[in-house]
């Protein structure tokens, strides 16, 4: 659990109710052995500064080398999107899912919403907390899209919310707020080998 800034506590509780062993990361010396990591909701400016002065930018790029599974939620998608439209020119992104997003695409903070949405193997609708959310603007051939909604405002318009290419899984908004712990189930899935 990548724990420099954000929904950190959180994403820990859900993943310790799944059973999994779940510590911190915030510096590279956390990070040996780790099987998987969650990069959560925060601030993604704030988090790629720090990622450079803890050291662990390079420790990520590394483990999205060798395919390590990850689960990249809000602020979390940014970090592992290819291409961050709308970002500094020192903003981090690992480039570890073949996406570009809009930071706060769907809005400020005052234009936040809950919605249900269907995401693809899953057997009922998943509550969504959006909020400051970014927007995916465009998914790369080999990524699936697994849930899409209407921007509000555009008149029908859908666009990708989650996200999965190869052991990465990214979402747009906040699964650990919902009390939904779905997503989290995917990543360890994938810790498992499916």
């Amino acid at each position: 659990m990548l724990a420099l800034q954000g929904d950190v506590r959180e994403h820990l509780a859900v993943l310790s109710s799944l059973g999994a062993d779940a510590r911190t990361v915030r510096t590279p010396a956390d990070a040996r052995g780790i099987e998987a990591l969650v990069l959560p909701g925060g601030e993604s400016t704030t988090m790629s500064l720090l990622l450079g002065s803890s050291g662990l930018g390079t420790e990520i790029e590394k483990m999205v080398a060798d395919g390590l599974p990850m689960l990249g939620t809000c602020a979390g998608m940014i970090l592992l999107a290819t291409e961050v439209l709308d970002g500094r020119s020192d903003q981090v992104s690992f480039g570890a899912i073949d996406v570009s997003v809009r930071r706060n695409g769907f809005g400020r903070q005052v234009r936040s919403f809950e919605t249900d949405i269907d995401v693809k193997f899953l057997d009922r609708p998943m509550h969504a907390v959006f909020i400051r959310a970014p927007l995916v603007e465009r998914t790369g051939e080999r990524v699936e899209v697994l849930a899409e909604v209407d921007l509000p405002g555009s008149y029908g318009a859908r666009y990708p919310v989650v996200c999965a290419e190869a052991n990465v899984i990214v979402s747009s908004f906040h699964p650990e707020l919902a009390g939904d712990s779905r997503l989290h189930e995917l990543l360890l899935s994938k810790v498992e080998g499916d």
